[in-house]
């Protein structure tokens, strides 16, 4: 072997340009997705080489291959350099040529990825045929300073009645969303993502959704929903399966960062949810360790937290001088047994701007999104709100905890007195109302209508069990009758006194209505 490799490393010799930089190694050796790679004496960190098994063809001829195979720096050692394996590692081996690229890892973006189902390197994997006119960009870039990102004030809405009521997002914003497997974490997103279909097109954010990890029979059924309810002519699919190497699973949230901030930058709002963040810093530990990095706490190496740093803080809204463009992160933490102190979520609680927390005992009871309401926050809160949702969702969060205290206390005590029996019957009257169903996002005038009813007493004759039926024929009856409001809602943002007014007539005759009956 020693002879063999020694006649390569001769006739590598003989590709390198004169007194210009080593542009051509050798792997030295290979294994679980790492290649150990001699001769490239001048690469750089994070630096794309292309692993090319012919040596009579240049580089440009290399590149023209239906799937190159791609390899990205991570290790700079003394007697030569480590690469993971983008791609299939079967087809590696030792003695391969080994070419520098001479740019950081890249990968295409533009308007024609939207609709399509990519893979961390951009490569189209939905069988529609190769992606054209797009240009490249660095998979990870520096993120924006202070001075040029602006308050975020721009409601994103979810659809979601109990999010944006209580754990409103903005525009630019990072909320976590985490919580035990099976709790509807995705549920959520995906939610999100079919509820921005209701906002105007002009003002409407490109979704981008990162699968990391996840059963490709999954991802495939979620494109299906989204092309299904017409979801798919803004938003972006970025799949790393649990079926692809950690390396790319790695990069994928990357490549989606790097997709939304091309939207950012040409002044348009964009979303990415990556799902889930676990599955990354899982893959990010095992290349880790493959490259000799030291481990420390639960095995992660020590730069795990600025991973997911550096992602998130790519997370922003610009200022006017730099186009007012926004890049919103929802990114997915999974906890084991609701642990929200483990090392990964307790990283990624301090990064983002708070967090929906989904608790599996909620989610048992039947409460749909299962969120817990005294640990969820968001750290913009009203800032990110409309005037009308500021309006009727004031003192929900409050009188929810409040609630949920009285509600402990009631399993120790018969004897209620009629105050705590009317704080908990109400309690109970909001907790239905904020329940909703997967897959059924409600616009935002809906949403507020629905809301101004419930705290403004109009739920009050109807028994906690009667509420979802209600509601239902509640938002059946505001399609149909009060349109009118609805639009007004929409179009100003908030409830003005003639649209309130409209509004209590319209709620009076409905109760009124039900009540008879």
């Amino acid at each position: 072997m020693e002879s063999v490799i020694k006649k390569i490393e001769a006739e590598i010799a003989a590709w390198q340009p004169e007194g210009g930089a080593v542009e051509v190694g050798i792997v030295r050796a290979t294994g679980d997705g790492i290649a150990e790679i001699d001769g490239l004496s001048q690469a750089v960190m994070s630096e794309m080489v292309l692993f090319d098994p012919t040596f009579d063809r240049t580089l440009e001829e290399a590149l023209k291959d239906a799937r190159p195979l791609y390899g990205l720096i991570l290790n700079l050692e003394e007697d030569g350099v480590r690469a993971v394996i983008l791609g299939d590692t079967t087809k590696i081996y030792e003695g391969m040529l080994v070419r520098r690229l001479g740019k950081l890892l890249s990968i295409p973006v533009g308007d024609e990825l939207v609709g399509r189902v990519v893979n961390p390197l951009g490569e189209p994997v939905d069988g529609k045929g190769p992606i054209a006119g797009t240009k490249e960009r660095p998979i990870e870039s520096e993120a924006y300073g202070v001075i040029d990102r602006a308050p975020v004030n721009v409601p994103l809405h979810t659809g979601i009645k109990a999010i944006d009521a209580m754990i409103p997002v903005g525009r630019g914003q990072r909320e976590l969303i985490i919580g035990d497997r099976g709790t509807g974490k995705t549920a959520i997103a995906i939610d999100t993502i079919l509820n921005q279909k209701s906002e105007p097109k002009a003002t409407r954010p490109i979704c981008i959704y990162v699968a990391i990890g996840q059963k490709e029979s999954k991802t495939a059924k979620l494109v299906a929903e989204l092309a299904e309810k017409g979801a798919m002519e803004y938003t972006i699919i970025v799949t790393a399966p649990a079926s692809a190497p950690a390396a790319l699973q790695f990069l994928a949230p990357f490549a989606g960062a790097a997709i939304g901030e091309h939207f950012m930058e040409a002044g348009k709002d964009a979303l990415v949810v990556y799902d889930d963040l676990s599955k990354q810093a899982v893959a990010y530990r095992q290349m880790s360790l493959l490259l000799r990095r030291p481990p420390g706490r639960e095995a992660y190496p020590g730069d795990i937290f600025y991973l997911h740093s550096r992602l998130l803080e790519r997370a922003a809204k610009l200022s006017k001088e730099k186009g007012g463009g926004s890049l919103t992160a929802l990114p997915i933490i999974e906890t084991q047994e609701n642990d929200v102190s483990a090392y990964i979520p307790t990283n990624v609680i301090s990064i983002t701007d708070g967090q929906i927390f989904l608790e599996s005992d909620l989610f048992n009871k039947g409460q749909r999104p299962a969120i817990n309401v005294g640990i969820s926050v968001s750290r913009v809160g009203s800032a990110a709100q409309t005037k009308a949702m500021k309006k009727v969702a004031g003192k929900i969060k409050l009188e929810l905890a409040q609630f949920r205290e009285l509600e402990a206390f009631m399993q120790f005590s018969s004897d209620l007195d009629a105050d705590t029996k009317k704080s908990i019957d109400s309690g109970r009257r909001m907790t239905e109302v904020l329940k909703q169903n997967r897959g059924v996002p409600l616009p935002f005038e809906m949403e507020a209508a629905v809301i101004f009813a419930a705290t403004n007493g109009y739920f009050n004759s109807f028994t906690p069990e009667e509420i979802g039926a209600i509601e239902t024929k509640l938002q059946d009856y505001l399609s149909r009758e009060a349109g009118g409001v609805l639009m007004a809602i929409k179009e100003s943002k908030e409830i003005r006194e003639e649209t309130d007014k409209t509004l209590r007539e319209k709620l009076d005759t409905f109760v009124a209505h039900h009540k008879a009956k």
